[in-house]
């Protein structure tokens, strides 16, 4: 009570700022660990927290001891198990972008988008099957485990190498992370809608099952058909023509999609292409 009796106008504003920047930076530190193995490695610290509180509301004398040593310990070991993370951290803090915005303008993201078109026109006229799928908020690096580490800047060239039939990498998806290609031959969960369409095959249904346990973004190239589809919220638009595919890009990964308003879901809106 004496704290707030002789607290002024200057106080509250300056525990005000402290607090939001405090917040600022646990939220910058969540995303930088989201999507990787360092979440769980946080769950399990979380689990430790709790059984530590318990054995102290109790009086747990062995438990706590146990706890209690672990702790001793556990600012070295947190140094230690967070060392990839912690590096990438100061790393981005010396180029400024560890609270900058991690996108890329207008004329980058265009060129990026023009390769990914002129490999998908190459594998359409050509039957040649494939998957790529966009990493967004909901983390894939489980998934990008499963795979072949790439790390390449986005180029038609690659993209087609990939997946040219018979060829070590064309069995599975290609996951871009950020702007670059991550990791190529993929598995992903197959979705196991009963209402999708008998027509769509493995491909396809792995496209669509990768929308419904996060929110990545995923375009397939048929190979009995040549049609290109694109997957997002666990449902499908089939031959989907040029520029609604280019649009929709545009609209959820470009530089300002996180600045939009919440819109209407994709395949509910009015065009030309086709629902399945």
């Amino acid at each position: 009570m004496n704290y707030f009796a002789n607290l002024t106008w200057q106080d509250v504003i300056k525990d005000v700022i402290d607090i939001l920047i405090v917040t600022y930076i646990i939220y910058h530190l969540i995303l930088l660990v989201r999507g990787t193995r360092a979440i769980q490695l946080l769950k399990g610290i979380l689990v430790l927290v709790v059984i530590w509180a318990v054995s102290t509301w109790f009086d747990l004398y062995t438990l706590k001891w146990l706890m209690n040593q672990m702790f001793t310990f556990g600012v070295l070991a947190i140094f230690i198990i967070f060392q990839p993370e912690l590096r990438r951290a100061l790393e981005q803090l010396g180029r400024g972008k560890l609270f900058g915005r991690n996108t890329a303008d207008e004329e980058e993201f265009g060129k990026e988008v023009g390769e990914i078109i002129k490999a998908l026109n190459y594998l359409s006229r050509r039957k040649i099957g494939a998957l790529i799928v966009f990493e967004r908020d909901t983390g894939l690096n489980e998934y990008k485990e499963s795979g072949i580490p790439i790390q390449s800047v986005i180029t038609s060239q690659l993209l087609i190498n990939i997946f040219i039939p018979n060829t070590p990498l064309h069995d599975g998806a290609v996951i871009v992370q950020g702007h670059r290609i991550s990791s190529a031959a993929c598995y992903l969960p197959l979705s196991e809608n009963p209402f999708i369409s008998k027509e769509l095959g493995t491909r396809h249904r792995a496209a669509i099952g990768i929308s419904e346990v996060g929110d990545a973004l995923s375009i397939v190239v048929s190979e009995e058909t040549g049609q290109i589809s694109l997957a997002m919220d666990g449902q499908v638009v089939r031959d989907i023509n040029e520029e609604s595919l280019i649009s929709k890009l545009y609209e959820e990964l470009g530089p300002n999609s996180k600045e939009k308003e919440k819109r209407v879901p994709f395949w509910k809106k009015k065009g030309d292409d086709k629902n399945g």
